[in-house]
């Protein structure tokens, strides 16, 4: 009997790579739909720009590694690793950002290590660290939500502003991030992180137009883009595409830190639900962690996996120096993978524990 043994990612479902990866890719449109309507076209036109330079890169590596480039572009990892990048820049970032990010995360955190199935670290994530780092202020620049905009934009004005920092009409990046009420406008976990540094309250900073006036603490675009890719996240677990453990033991982590320190100060910490539904952390729970290559692969150990990434999402967004956390936390335990694996391993079928059977003194 032959056995043939491939590198991973491993599917116990008898689906190849590419069709795993067009079903992700599939499972983000209701998030990527919701972004675009509260945040315009520009994550469209992001989006486009890292496929583009995703799918260039690879294929200049791989020619120059004399591999079969066009069979290697049909698994779609690298269009999936370029969109979930896009989705996680602002929408309006310049062009160049989405570019030298796309290409670090394919051409150095990807190929450098082999390919796909020995990268050690997510090339999303890794690549968003590294555009976060270097560039801080073009990555920063998250406009408000246009049902808050003080300036409309369609097409043509993100286009522009993509490639040359202003509207068709003129208007900067700086006075399209403008709201309503003449403001500049921040993210949900922005706002709360920098108000109660400032000594508000966390119910005073969520009396802010960012937030729900319905339903407290919910951002008015973070909320509804979190339930497009939860909607998703359960499509991905429906067609057994990602397994339960890291999802959930993510998304408990979060909520028990977060309910645990609001219950002892409900003035600072902010609620549970608040956490849940601010920030990419549905996204980075169903998309990001359950990378089938750099995250754990042992039932035990992807509990273990997500569970630790939550209460480091929780740790860096209350006491670190980002908002958001997802992309660091991921990152971190992409490290501790190889330990994680180690220690759950499940035993061999058929074999016994090393431990030594007691010695029986009658009959010796």
């Amino acid at each position: 009997m032959r056995f043939k043994l491939a590198s991973s990612p491993h599917q116990h479902i008898r689906r190849d790579t590419g069709q795993v990866m067009r079903l992700v890719i599939l499972a983000m449109v209701p998030g990527i739909l919701m972004q675009t309507w509260f945040f315009g076209w520009g994550t469209i036109i992001q989006i486009m720009l890292a496929i583009i330079t995703a799918v260039v890169t690879e294929a200049a590596i791989l020619e120059m590694r004399k591999r079969d480039f066009e069979r290697a572009l049909k698994d779609y990892s690298a269009v999936l690793a370029a969109i979930l990048l896009a989705v996680s820049i602002p929408p309006f970032a310049p062009w160049w950002v989405i570019v030298i990010g796309t290409f670090f995360g394919i051409g150095i955190v990807k190929q450098l290590y082999g390919g796909l199935g020995f990268n050690v670290f997510n090339p999303a994530m890794a690549a968003y660290v590294m555009l976060l780092v270097s560039f801080p202020v073009q990555m920063t620049q998250w406009l408000p939500p246009t049902s808050l905009a003080q300036y409309s934009h369609n097409f043509m004005d993100a286009l522009y502003a993509v490639f040359t920092g202003f509207s068709v009409e003129g208007f900067s990046l700086a006075q399209l991030k403008t709201g309503i009420d003449g403001v500049t406008m921040a993210t949900g976990l922005d706002t709360v992180k920098t108000g109660i540094a400032q000594g508000l309250t966390y119910s005073e900073t969520i009396e802010f137009p960012i937030f729900d006036s319905v339903i407290s603490g919910l951002g008015v675009a973070s909320s509804w883009i979190s339930l497009g890719y939860l909607l998703g996240g359960l499509y991905l677990l429906k067609q057994k595409v990602i397994n339960w453990h890291i999802p959930v033991s993510m998304l408990a982590g979060l909520f028990i830190c977060a309910l645990v320190m609001s219950l002892v100060d409900s003035d600072l910490y902010p609620s549970s639900l608040f956490h849940l539904f601010n920030g990419s952390i549905i996204i980075g729970a169903f998309f990001i962690a359950t990378d089938p290559v750099s995250g754990s692969t042992t039932n035990k150990g992807r509990l273990i996996f997500g569970a630790a990434i939550g209460v480091w999402v929780y740790l860096i967004r209350e006491w670190g120096g980002y908002p958001d956390a997802v992309a660091f936390a991921v990152l971190i335990m992409n490290m501790a993978v190889p330990l994680i694996d180690y220690y759950t391993r499940p035993r061999t079928y058929g074999h016994t524990s090393n431990k030594r059977k007691p010695i029986d003194k009658a009959k010796s």
